[in-house]
């Protein structure tokens, strides 16, 4: 059943667009504060960012390797929900999140030789695993890994699947089954430049993805 998966559209970066896309059925909308990213937030002024992040879909915060105080200041000043990590932090700062009130999605990064025991430890200090394509330097790839190595996760958290999803992609991810699938990150695959998303090819996908679950 494809039409309970949660949708995350991450890299979100203009105020206009945002707006344009809260009419869609997406549930997460996410935030890049990587310095490095081309999606980057962190360098608008705090009003712009207040604008950005004044959605009703649920905010998420992306940081990679980044201090525990600065994640703090920008989820309680840009009021986000979710924080998301996507780096090498560890089980006692996802641990420490959650007690300020935050929900955590812990990424992780998989080739064919990952080692799904590496998300033991994290098990109960994170809400969700968010499961992408490994890379030399940090951030998402745009690339797919092999999603049948997802088969070796036997974990309870559940997880969003993300790396390089693309608008053909719906017959196979209508097809993957597993009882921890939660939800789908979405980014550049669904832009016409770096954080600018295309609203129609973004509302094309979804309606395909969960249309025959209504009938």
């Amino acid at each position: 059943m494809t039409s309970g998966i949660r949708i995350k559209v991450c890299g979100m970066k203009y105020y206009a667009n945002r707006v344009e896309l809260e009419t869609l059925p997406i549930d997460y909308f996410g935030f890049i504060f990587y310095p490095y990213s081309k999606r980057f937030v962190g360098d608008q002024e705090l009003a712009a960012k207040l604008n950005l992040t004044h959605t009703t879909k649920i905010k998420v915060g992306i940081f990679v390797n980044e201090m525990e105080e600065k994640i703090i200041d920008s989820g309680k000043k840009l009021f986000l929900s979710h924080i998301q990590l996507h780096g090498d932090e560890s089980p006692e700062l996802c641990r420490s999140l959650r007690e300020k009130g935050f929900k955590v999605i812990k990424a992780f990064r998989i080739d064919n030789r990952y080692n799904f025991e590496e998300t033991s430890d994290y098990a109960g200090f994170a809400d969700f695993f968010l499961f992408d394509t490994k890379a030399e330097v940090p951030g998402g790839t745009g690339k797919k890994y092999n999603w049948k190595m997802l088969e070796k996760y036997h974990g309870s958290t559940p997880f969003f699947l993300s790396g390089g999803i693309q608008p053909s992609d719906v017959p196979i991810i209508r097809a993957f089954d597993h009882p921890q699938f939660y939800g789908i990150d979405l980014n550049s695959g669904f832009e016409d430049a770096p954080g600018l998303k295309n609203s129609n090819m973004l509302r094309t996908f979804i309606d395909d993805l969960k249309k025959h679950d209504e009938v």
